[in-house]
């Protein structure tokens, strides 16, 4: 099992969601946040001010995938989320050790 974590733009969540849809994964974790890669932000002018926007809004998925859906799920993340320009996001992969649904206690891959 593994912990999918995908830093997106806020726009691009309904197609990720579903082309997840789309290879039968259903349940995911979504937080709204706020951040900066290489592109360090961007300044934007108001009434006449220039000003530096350092943190951009972005989303964040979790999503707990079998090992045998991985890579589909990363490809249709990755696919889904694309626009071809700077701050598209990023998808990092962490080991998880064990999952335990709480009203069955049911736990590994059936917990997913």
């Amino acid at each position: 099992m593994k912990l999918v974590i995908a830093i997106i733009k806020p726009f691009k969540l309904e197609e990720v969601k579903d082309a997840l849809s789309a290879i039968g994964i259903l349940g995911m974790t979504v937080t709204e946040v706020k951040g900066f890669g290489r592109q360090k932000g961007h300044t934007e002018i108001y009434r006449g001010s220039e000003y530096k926007v350092d943190f951009l809004p972005k989303v964040r998925l979790e999503i707990a995938v079998a090992g045998d859906q991985l890579d589909q799920a990363i490809t249709a993340i990755a696919k889904a989320a694309k626009t071809g320009k700077i701050g598209d996001g990023k998808i990092f992969i962490v080991p998880l050790d064990d999952v335990m649904r709480i009203r069955t206690d049911e736990r590994g891959d059936a917990a997913i």
